[in-house]
């Protein structure tokens, strides 16, 4: 098994074993440090870094895109989707490039240098752009599997990984990914717990809570948060009754927005959501910031405990 690792070392290594085989592959890096330079060293004439200047480093991927590359583009969420969003929409989204976004640090990390380095509102950013399909994965084995899908697009696509280490999920089928799919982790009809990312973890945590207390929670592990698996959710809504969705993000787009959508117009039932709320982050460690904005299992599992009340009524 391997060792917890940031997310970012997955999609490198998948980058590399990606590149051997894919000759029109090409990365590019707002700044050295944001990968290892293990793709840089093995194909050094497809490895272009654009310094602090994310939005020359953008439309250079539409251009190359346009040459007939398939790009990849790495930056810390607030400059690749803050910084540049206008241009993401013009010169990638609306000519429909191959040009992959991904976003090697996002959410809440980045904790010590505080809001301005940190972005809690990317995901809904992105889930408004049409035809972006946006991703979060929560472990290594996802990682690599959605990497692997996201070069076959004919588009583009929007990534969010994480550089705190998680460790991978096992017992799970590398098969069966998909764009717009998603990942039952645990059976059960007491409760549908909804998570993305980081917040997959705390709700497998807050499972194991909720079957102490004789509640059997239904964990999806939604990566795809757009288009979001529409079916899964509903299949186990409809048994369970009640809903939790938990995210690193705001109150206000992202996952949280795509299950209430969805549920609201085609199977109406109590919903609870653990995010970050209306709130910037501020500056803290990673544990202080997720204490701070109740990103817990504690949370997760009062939310359960609401929603089943809900559905009693």
């Amino acid at each position: 098994m391997r060792e917890p690792s940031p997310l970012w070392i997955a999609y490198e290594e998948t980058l590399c074993a990606m590149g051997e085989e894919i000759e029109d592959l090409v990365v590019l890096d707002s700044r050295e440090p944001t990968l290892s330079g293990a793709f840089k060293s093995m194909y050094p004439r497809r490895f272009f870094v654009a310094g602090m200047s994310e939005q020359e480093m953008v439309l250079t991927a539409a251009g190359l895109a346009l040459g007939g590359k398939r790009v990849f583009v790495s930056s810390s969420s607030p400059f690749l989707v803050g910084r540049t969003y206008d241009l993401i929409r013009s010169s990638v989204a609306i000519p429909s490039l191959e040009v992959h976004l991904v976003s090697p640090c996002g959410g809440l990390d980045m904790g010590p240098d505080g809001a301005p380095s940190q972005m809690v509102e990317d995901l809904g950013l992105m889930t408004a752009m049409p035809g972006m399909p946006v991703l979060v994965p929560c472990d290594g084995v996802s990682t690599r599997r959605l990497t692997g899908l996201t070069v076959d697009l004919k588009g583009p696509s929007y990534m969010r990984l994480t550089r705190r280490a998680l460790r991978d999920l096992t017992g799970l089928d590398e098969g069966d990914f998909s764009i717009g799919g998603a990942r039952l982790l645990t059976q059960g009809e007491g409760v549908t717990i909804c998570a993305c990312g980081i917040m997959v973890h705390e709700a497998l945590k807050a499972a194991q809570v909720l079957s102490s207390q004789g509640i059997d929670a239904e964990v999806i592990d939604c990566y795809t948060v757009r288009p979001l698996a529409e079916q899964v959710v509903l299949s186990s809504v409809r048994r369970t009754g009640c809903c939790v969705v938990a995210e690193e993000h705001s109150l206000f787009g992202g996952l949280g927005s795509a299950v209430c959508q969805c549920l609201s117009s085609k199977y109406p039932v109590p919903v609870r959501l653990v995010c970050g709320d209306d709130r910037f982050g501020q500056s803290g460690s990673d544990e202080e910031l997720r204490e701070y904005y109740g990103l817990t299992s504690g949370r997760i599992v009062g939310a359960a405990v609401q929603v089943l009340n809900m559905r009693r009524r």
